[in-house]
């Protein structure tokens, strides 16, 4: 009959036995990319492979693809801007070694780039209006459930509950890609497709929970849509008369450049419409942007911003609730703020302002925008 010593160290023996074989099969998962050893990114906000398409495999199946985070800051702290790049890299340089010559040629490749942002919306005027254009073009579909954000293939935004407000500007979580290819004739811009609409909105208020957590100001239950997400018409129309089917709204456009009209949300509480100038291979430029707001926090973006028709910003109240119109009007088009750009704002506070019922509206433009004004 053995010993207890003898057993005591048969016991130590088959142990780290055990240990080294789990050790090994961990490593074997994680080399594979097998659960539990999922990358995550952004604060911890999303997993690998986890269903959108930007976060799977499929998107890495070039050779030499490899897929990388990097942060900037950590949301709430000092009520800055806090980012996350997510970027998805290939490259490749033909060569001629199967005839032996040593010649190559430009290398070629891709890099897809998104942008996640946490934190209060721009102070300065421009920045914030430039941010304005960006997050409410007219390619987003609004937001199910009362939200207050915008979804597009390569876009998205949310404005974030007043707990989370900086310095009295609403915070907002933010995605922008962007999308390049290496080539022949240098680098250009290339159309980018994040995922399908509802996996962006997962993903936007994924990374909004995660973010109101390390900022301190999380409701208690996590933000969530249910009802299904109304898709606007894919792609843009050639400009109509009139621009963004708003009444009395045209502009002089110059039929050598290309523009592109995203007529978006038309609601009761918010409506937008973008103008954009296209260039192939290059971004395209917001050549004029409209947006009626007329929900609280959606208004609350505008606030601060000059108001007036010469600002393109009249804020008043329609059924009790602050309304927010909004147009901006790139020097291309029109006057700087000057005499032109004034007729396209009040022909469109005019024409918006009737279809929602708040006749209110022109009077507060003409009130601010006319005062010490010649006309």
């Amino acid at each position: 009959m053995e010993d207890s010593g003898k057993r005591r160290r048969r016991g130590a023996v088959l142990a780290a036995a055990l240990s080294g074989a789990m050790l090994i099969s961990g490593i074997g998962l994680w080399a594979t990319d097998s659960w539990p050893f999922k990358d995550r990114y952004c604060w911890g906000a999303w997993e690998q492979d986890s269903g959108p398409r930007f976060l799977g495999d499929y998107v890495l199946r070039d050779p030499g693809s490899e897929r990388r985070a990097t942060e900037s800051g950590t949301p709430g702290s000092g009520g800055e801007t806090a980012t996350c790049t997510l970027t998805v890299t290939s490259s490749d340089s033909d060569s001629d070694s199967d005839s032996g010559s040593s010649s190559t040629t430009s290398p070629t490749g891709f890099q897809d780039r998104l942008t996640l942002s946490y934190g209060p919306v721009p102070e300065a005027p421009d920045e914030r209006r430039d941010w304005i254009d960006r997050y409410f073009d007219g390619s987003a579909s609004a937001l199910p459930d009362g939200l207050d954000g915008l979804v597009g293939n390569d876009r998205a935004m949310l404005i974030l509950p007043e707990a989370c407000d900086v310095a009295g500007r609403p915070s907002a979580v933010t995605l922008w890609g962007e999308s390049w290819g290496d080539g022949p004739k240098g680098r250009r811009a290339m159309p980018l497709t994040l995922a399908s609409l509802p996996d962006i909105s997962t993903m936007l208020l994924d990374a909004a929970d995660v973010g109101m957590r390390k900022a301190g100001c999380a409701p208690e239950k996590p933000l969530r849509t249910s009802a299904p997400m109304v898709r606007l018409t894919e792609g843009g129309d050639r400009p109509g008369d009139p621009v963004c089917r708003i009444p009395g709204v045209t502009f002089p456009l110059d039929e050598d450049e290309r523009y592109e009209q995203r007529v978006g949300v038309v609601g009761d509480r918010l409506q937008t419409c973008s103008l954009v100038r296209r260039k192939l291979g290059s971004p395209d430029e917001p050549a004029a942007q409209f947006v009626m707001a007329g929900s609280p926090r959606t208004a609350a973006v505008f606030a601060g911003l000059p108001e007036g028709a010469a600002h393109g910003l009249v804020r008043t109240a329609c059924d009790g609730r602050d309304t927010v119109f909004y147009a901006r009007v790139a020097p291309g088009l029109g006057d700087g703020g000057g005499e032109k750009d004034r007729r396209v704002f009040e022909r469109f506070t005019d024409a918006v302002g009737k279809r929602i019922g708040c006749e209110t509206a022109k009077t507060a433009e003409g009130t601010e925008g006319t005062e010490g004004e010649a006309r």
